[in-house]
């Protein structure tokens, strides 16, 4: 293993994937919900993302916030030579990415003297205890009084159980021949014929299958750098309050919201047993425990700034939200941590048919009489359930908004150009969410289309095929590859056609230019 990694696989690339728990209108919404002030609302914002992966989340989160200016970095070459040229195809002037270790970071002179907002996702639990001294060395110095803090790691008590399959897997890998895809496979093969022997381990840890299941669900990209890194460690919550503590800095709330609506997550029985906990920190901990938690989203900050009762309130009216899954008319199914959530359509339908029309904020909601006799609480509580389940999704204000889509077209177009080519990037830009739309390749290249003036669902399908089939690429139905053209035709016009209807809508609501 090289020098540089310090100890962090280099041997296959990250994904390309996006996180909307970075998104700013996000977290906005996250402190909302624990009736806290953020720090999106200052002059001349700064955010920085530590290990940033190939970057796809800052490029995203920049086009659709021109008026923030970002700060990657990755220590992997190949991450920030990927995520560069990106950046300069959007033409983008809010984002500078990094090729540095997070200890040359420390010093890099063109930073901002302070950030208001510094991620860390997927990074904190799979690095040295060196190279954690650094991180909050770094956020001790670099994060504004008021700022926010992002990290999201692996936590206990719920990978106690896989932690020695863990080990097995990784231990596997690096002592097998081949490639690092054929030895990933060779380590997934062994694990599941360990399995299927009846190994104790597995027999007395029945959980373990399901784990095992999703591992060969997941890329091998994925599985290298969740499985091989030298230093990967879960953490206690209770052990990352007291590291961010080092840096002054406090927990706020959970950047899935959903996570503090008790009555989706705990039995009356456990929601009576955490109430006899009085400490924060001990409380956040016995929540882990009662719901077996293996990995949060944490925000923290660094002195939190309260709203008044008045203003929390007015922080709730002002907040816009979007549709963002198509609204039949049913009550959505929402399954959580206690099995399927009880969402009255009653009480849902009319807000998810009044963001049907459009974005529109609470206030504008609540004037409409969409949310009938409902209390505040109930009110609140079903918009973080509906926006957590990713029905509806925060979004920023109206303001701005021509500026944003200038930016997302540009970056959507780069994307979209390499869709012609990869599979690899999933999302485009929305000016209106001011984040991250999952959008796959076919529909990416259904997009292609329609902007170059074809109307059809089957025009669509059939420029896509035009671009697959001289790659000698076919479209993939039921486990099986296609193979004549007139079957690829068919499921594509399909899928087109199912895009028109179900998607495109959607898009259209969000604003994702192309």
């Amino acid at each position: 293993m090289s020098d540089w990694t310090a100890g962090y696989t280099a041997e296959l690339d990250y994904t390309f994937d996006f996180q909307r728990e970075l998104t700013p209108s996000f977290l906005q919404f996250c402190a909302t919900s624990k009736g806290a002030k953020h720090p999106f609302d200052r002059k001349d914002v700064t955010y920085c993302e530590l290990g940033c992966g190939y970057g796809m989340a800052a490029n995203l989160l920049a086009a659709a916030n021109p008026h923030i200016d970002f700060y990657a970095m990755d220590f992997n070459p190949a991450h920030i030579a990927n995520a560069d040229e990106l950046a300069q195809e959007a033409g983008l002037e809010n984002l500078k990415f990094y090729e540095q270790s997070f200890e040359e970071f420390q010093t890099e002179p063109s930073l901002p003297d302070q950030f208001d907002v510094i991620s860390l996702h997927g990074v904190y639990t799979w690095v040295s205890k060196e190279n954690q001294d650094i991180l909050i060395n770094f956020i001790s110095k670099r994060l504004k009084p008021g700022g926010f803090v992002y990290v999201s790691y692996n936590t206990l008590p719920g990978w106690a159980s896989a932690f020695p399959l863990s080990r097995l897997f990784g231990d596997k890998i690096e002592a097998g021949q081949g490639t690092i895809e054929e030895r990933i496979e060779a380590a997934l093969e062994f694990c599941e014929k360990l399995q299927a022997s009846g190994a104790k381990y597995f027999v007395d840890n029945p959980g373990l299958e399901k784990r095992l299941k999703k591992m060969r669900s997941m890329s091998k990209n994925y599985l290298a750098h969740e499985y091989l890194a030298q230093d990967w460690r879960p953490m206690h919550f209770a052990d990352m309050a007291a590291d961010m503590g080092q840096a002054k800095l406090s927990f706020l709330g959970s950047a899935n919201p959903i996570d503090h609506v008790d009555v989706v997550n705990l039995t009356e029985a456990q929601q009576g047993l955490l109430a006899l906990e009085v400490d924060p920190i001990r409380r956040e901990g016995l929540r882990d425990v009662l719901v077996n938690e293996q990995f949060r989203t944490d925000i923290f900050s660094r002195g939190h700034l309260q709203h008044t009762e008045r203003g929390a309130v007015g922080a709730w009216f002002n907040t816009t939200f979007a549709l963002t899954r198509p609204f039949d008319g049913e009550a959505p199914k929402i399954s959580w941590r206690l099995g399927e959530v009880p969402v009255d359509v009653a009480d849902c339908g009319p807000i998810l048919r009044a963001l049907s029309q459009g974005p529109a904020s609470v206030k504008t909601l609540l004037d409409q009489g969409v949310f009938g006799e409902m209390t505040l609480i109930e009110i609140t509580t079903m918009l973080t359930i509906l926006a957590s389940a990713t029905h509806i999704t925060p979004c920023l204000p109206l303001e701005g908004l021509n500026e944003r889509v200038e930016s997302c077209r540009a970056m959507n177009a780069a994307v979209a150009k390499r869709a012609e080519d990869s599979e690899n990037i999933h999302f485009l830009a929305s000016p209106v969410t001011g984040g991250g739309i999952q959008v796959n390749r076919f529909e990416q290249l259904f997009l292609i289309a329609l902007s170059e003036g074809r109307q059809s669902p089957a025009e669509w399908a059939d420029l896509a095929w035009t671009i697959l089939a001289p790659q000698g690429q076919r479209v993939l139905k039921d486990g099986r590859h296609l193979e004549t053209p007139e079957e690829n035709l068919r499921e594509l016009a399909a899928q087109a056609e199912e895009f028109a209807v179900l998607r495109l809508p959607i898009l259209k609501t969000l604003g994702v230019p192309f």
